[in-house]
């Protein structure tokens, strides 16, 4: 018994060692992290952080929000608790290809889909946050989606690769999804 007991005690101690608190500093309902205190290795909070994320992949349940713009707001909550203030953060959101079809509308969003866009919330607090949000042009173009169809947090470019390199040629680094 004296045994079961000990052996029980130290599996929960395990559980509870490893268990990390979760957290949402600045993207409250998207993005979630955790903490991670004995990290070796955190962002430098006098650096200035320039960052740009391309997104293009599909989203095979379009009833969830995209993961990759799920991830965008990671970047921001990492920052956030790496001890990053809001202002030495600049992130620029870049999505093309197959994803454009979720930057759009929730009425759009619900033709195509038969469901609400889960994205549109996210784009508002990731724009709340600094956030810059684009949508390529040639991908509107490609899929047949109107300008009007996208949703008002995302901003059309001219195209994607133009964005990246006109932000990577500004000092940004690029993160892909």
């Amino acid at each position: 018994m004296r045994k079961q007991f000990f052996t029980a005690s130290l599996a929960l101690i395990s559980l509870a060692s490893f268990s990390q608190t979760k957290v949402n500093p600045v993207i409250k309902k998207y993005g979630t992290v955790t903490e991670v205190p004995f990290s070796q290795e955190n962002p430098d909070p006098k650096m200035n952080y320039k960052v740009i994320i391309e997104v293009n992949t599909d989203n095979l349940k379009p009833e969830t929000t995209h993961e990759s713009l799920e991830k965008a707001a990671a970047v921001v909550n990492l920052h956030a608790l790496g001890g990053i203030p809001a202002n030495k953060l600049q992130l620029v959101v870049v999505v093309h290809g197959p994803a454009a079809q979720y930057v759009v509308n929730n009425e759009e969003y619900k033709k195509k889909f038969n469901t609400d866009n889960p994205n549109i919330p996210l784009f508002k607090e990731l724009k709340e946050a600094g956030v810059k949000l684009f949508v390529c042009g040639q991908s509107l173009n490609k899929r047949g989606i109107s300008k009007d169809a996208v949703s008002p947090e995302v901003l059309p470019a001219l195209s994607a690769m133009t964005t990246l390199t006109t932000y990577e040629l500004k000092g940004y680094a690029l993160i892909k999804f």
